[in-house]
C-alpha cells in the first residue's frame, strides 16, 4: 500500500478532528505512529494541521471571499490547507496549488483548482481585506472569548494574548535533578540553552528524545513550577497531588523532597494515570504512589485512608486551559460560555474534598492553567467563604503578555490548627 504524503495525513487529521471531536494531540499521535515519514515530513504534518487550527476563522473568511456559494465540508478542509500554504506559509504557488488539488477526488478538482488559482490572483486584495476585519477574525479566536479578555485585561493585552496563542510554542524542559546535575546536563546536551532567571530550565530547538528517555529532563513550561514552589514540600512529608497526570508537577515535588517521604498522586482517567506512572518512573521518583480516583464521585480509596492526614496537598484542577492555548491548539474551538459556569463548581468540589485530608496547619495549593477569574480568584474566594478553617497566604499569577511564559494561577491556603 502506498505511503500517504504529509499533506494527506494533515487532511486526514483535520477531518478526524472535525468529525469525531477528538483532541488534536491525540489525533496526530495516532496518525504519525502509523506513518513512516521522515522527520521533516512529520514536522510538515504538524505545521499544516496545527497551522490550520490556529487560523480557522481567517481561512474561512478567505474561502467566503473566493466562493459565494456553500462549500462542502470535505472540500473546505482541502481549501483551508491550500490557503494556509499560500498565504501564511508562503509555499511556492505551483507546489501549494498542485499538491492541494491532488488531495481532492477527481470530480472536485475544478472547484479546488479554481478557488486556489483565484486566491493567487487576488492575493494582495485578500490580505488587505483580512487586515480590515475584526480582531477575532484576524487572529481566529471565538468572539465571546476575545470579549472576555478585552474586559478583563484591556484591548491591547487581549490582542497581545491572541497573537501569543498563534505563535508556535517554544520547547522548554525542566532539568530533573534526581537523575542528573544541571551542569552535567548542559555539557551532555550542548544544544540546550539555559533560561535566564530559571536555573533548572532549558530551551531546545527540537524535542530532546534521548534526554527525555533517560529521565534527564521533562518537557514543561516554567510557569508550571509556580504551584510547586508555593507548596514548598519538604523531605519526609506526606503530600497529596490530587489531579496529578501527566506528572510534571509530581516529579518536581519528588525532586524538592529529595525523594524522601510519600506522594499520593491521583487522577480520574485510567489512560492518563498510566502516563503518570510511566513519567514518574522515568524521572526516578519511587516515593510517588499513583491511584485512580475521581474526587467528585468516588469513595475515598483505602490507600489514602491508610496514610492518615497529609502535610500538604496540591490541587492542579481541571480547567479551561486558556493560559496554554498556544500549546493546546484546539482548546479555543472547544470552549463555550457556559464552561465558565460549570468548571468552577467542579474545581470547588475537588478542592473541598482534599481540604478534609489536611492535618491542622497543613497547606493546600490550588492551581490552574486558566486566565479566567471565575476559575481562579473566585474559586479561592468561595473556598474561604464556605470553608472557614482556611486562610489565604499568597497568590501568584503568570500572564503570557507580561511574563513571556504560559498562563498560570496558584493560591496557597493554610488550614487552621
Amino acid at each position: 500500500m502506498e505511503q500517504p504524503s504529509a499533506r494527506q495525513i494533515a487532511l486526514a487529521a483535520l477531518r478526524l478532528w472535525r468529525r469525531e471531536k477528538r483532541f488534536a494531540d491525540a489525533i496526530t499521535s495516532q496518525l504519525l505512529a502509523r506513518a513512516d515519514l521522515t522527520l521533516s515530513d512529520r514536522s510538515f504534518v504538524l505545521e499544516l494541521f496545527y497551522g490550520v487550527l490556529r487560523n480557522l476563522t481567517l481561512l474561512d473568511f478567505w474561502i467566503g471571499c473566493l466562493r459565494g456559494s456553500r462549500v462542502e465540508s470535505n472540500v473546505r478542509d482541502i481549501l483551508r490547507l491550500g490557503l494556509y500554504q499560500l498565504f501564511l506559509l508562503n509555499t511556492p504557488e505551483h507546489a501549494a496549488v498542485h499538491e492541494t488539488v491532488a488531495l481532492a477526488p477527481q470530480k472536485q478538482h475544478p472547484i479546488v483548482n479554481g478557488v486556489l488559482r483565484a486566491a493567487t490572483r487576488q492575493r494582495s486584495e485578500l490580505l488587505v481585506q483580512a487586515d480590515a476585519q475584526p480582531l477575532f477574525v484576524r487572529t481566529s479566536h471565538p468572539q465571546f472569548l476575545l470579549e472576555r479578555w478585552q474586559q478583563h485585561f484591556g484591548a491591547e493585552h487581549a490582542e497581545e494574548l491572541c497573537k501569543w496563542n498563534n505563535r508556535p510554542a517554544a520547547i522548554y524542559a525542566r532539568i530533573n535533578r534526581i537523575n542528573i546535575d544541571p551542569e552535567i546536563f548542559l555539557q551532555r546536551y550542548p544544544d540546550s540553552r539555559r533560561l535566564p532567571g530559571n536555573p533548572d530550565f532549558v530551551e531546545f530547538d527540537t524535542l530532546p528524545a534521548t534526554a527525555l528517555e533517560l529521565g534527564h529532563c521533562y518537557i514543561q513550561d516554567p510557569s508550571t513550577v509556580i504551584a510547586s514552589q508555593l507548596l514548598d514540600p519538604k523531605p519526609g512529608e506526606r503530600i497529596l497531588d490530587a489531579c496529578a497526570a501527566p506528572g510534571g508537577k509530581t516529579g518536581l515535588l519528588a525532586q524538592l523532597m529529595q525523594n524522601r517521604g510519600t506522594i499520593i498522586a491521583c487522577d480520574r482517567d485510567s489512560e492518563r494515570l498510566q502516563v503518570l506512572k510511566d513519567n514518574v518512573a522515568r524521572l526516578g521518583a519511587p516515593i510517588v504512589h499513583a491511584l485512580r480516583h475521581d474526587w467528585t464521585h468516588d469513595r475515598l480509596p483505602k490507600e489514602i485512608f491508610s496514610i492518615g492526614l497529609f502535610d500538604k496537598a496540591l490541587v492542579d484542577a481541571p480547567c479551561a486551559n486558556t493560559g496554554v492555548m498556544r500549546r493546546r491548539i484546539d482548546v479555543r474551538w472547544r470552549l463555550r460560555p457556559e464552561d465558565f459556569c460549570r468548571m468552577p463548581n467542579e474545581q470547588f468540589s475537588i478542592t473541598r474534598a482534599t481540604v478534609q485530608l489536611l492535618k491542622p496547619g497543613g497547606v493546600l495549593v490550588y492551581s490552574t492553567c486558566s486566565l479566567e477569574s471565575e476559575e481562579n480568584e473566585e474559586v479561592v474566594r468561595r473556598l474561604l467563604a464556605e470553608l472557614p478553617g482556611l486562610r489565604l497566604e499568597s497568590e501568584r499569577v503568570s500572564l503570557p503578555f507580561r511574563d513571556g511564559f504560559d498562563g498560570a494561577f496558584a493560591a496557597k491556603l493554610v488550614r487552621s490548627a
